[in-house]
């Protein structure tokens, strides 16, 4: 049987997994500890590398590269794990998004994870998700000026012609045995930590759409609306469950349309506008 490989650091987007491969491959060698890992970055707790792998700690700015260190990784590994712990533990979408550009620079990365820049462009790019819609609509043509036209606000040909190219690449859309575009069901994903950046900017993206709207679409051609609740206990997580049975009911009629024409964009948002902890009268 061959021996494992060590894990390359630049196969990974979340810090923590490296450190429980990197844990598991060094046990598979040879007598190795938590304590003996201590003493490689020079630490006085013997088990803080599995507080860390567990979640229970986070590594500072001045303990990120002597973790990276320890695990015996130098210049641009080194640096790459740095930048993943950043990314990480970044607080913001901005900060994580800052973070990921700089992961994607380095070049290991890049071949490691050949197609999350198609599927970055797929949830930063609007047009993408509402092209794959558009080709189920009756007399959809993979013309990049037909598309171009067709979406509302316009996009240039150039853009539709890349559009179409990532969602080939990216197996969202597959040519029939008649030569057309049709919608595949998707072949390739992300991890959870990129596929979620991916998402919370798509989100951002439709949102600001949706503003847009107000002032771009006659009012009778789009629906916005709010509401403003005072719930009790488990009223947030019964609300959360109409939304998903209210999502499901909305691809039950898609499914049912005889001759789909136009894509639509359906948002839902539900967040607090006040905390449940009583407010600290001293501060």
């Amino acid at each position: 049987m061959a021996a494992p490989e060590s894990p390359d650091v630049f196969t990974f987007l979340d810090y923590r997994a490296y450190l429980r491969a990197y844990y598991d491959y060094q046990k598979g060698r040879r007598a190795f500890s938590f304590r003996a890992f201590s003493r490689r970055a020079g630490l006085k707790s013997p088990n803080y590398l599995k507080l860390v792998m567990d979640g229970e700690r986070n590594l500072s700015e001045e303990m990120a590269p002597r973790f990276a260190k320890a695990c015996g990784l130098a210049d641009e590994a080194e640096r790459y794990f740095v930048l993943l712990v950043a990314f990480n533990q970044a607080r913001t979408v901005e900060e994580r998004n800052r973070c990921y550009s700089r992961l994607r620079r380095h070049r290991r990365f890049r071949e490691a994870h050949k197609l999350d820049g198609a599927q970055d462009m797929y949830h930063s790019r609007w047009y993408l998700p509402a092209i794959r819609e558009l080709s189920a609509a009756d007399g959809f043509t993979d013309d990049p000026r037909w598309i171009a036209r067709r979406l509302l606000p316009p996009i240039s040909p150039k853009d539709a012609k890349t559009a179409l190219d990532t969602l080939l690449e990216l197996g969202l859309l597959e040519r029939g045995d008649d030569g057309h575009l049709e919608q595949a069901e998707p072949t390739v994903s992300t991890g959870p930590e990129v596929r979620s950046l991916h998402l919370a900017n798509f989100h951002r993206t439709m949102m600001e759409h949706a503003k847009g709207s107000i002032d771009r679409v006659a009012a009778g051609e789009r629906d916005i609306s709010s509401l403003t609740l005072c719930l009790g206990e488990d009223g947030l997580e019964r609300i959360k469950r109409a939304i998903q049975r209210f999502r499901k009911e909305l691809l039950e009629i898609e499914d049912l349309e005889a001759e789909p024409r136009q894509v639509v964009q359906v948002n839902f948002q539900l967040f607090p506008l006040s905390t449940l902890d009583e407010p600290d009268p001293k501060s």
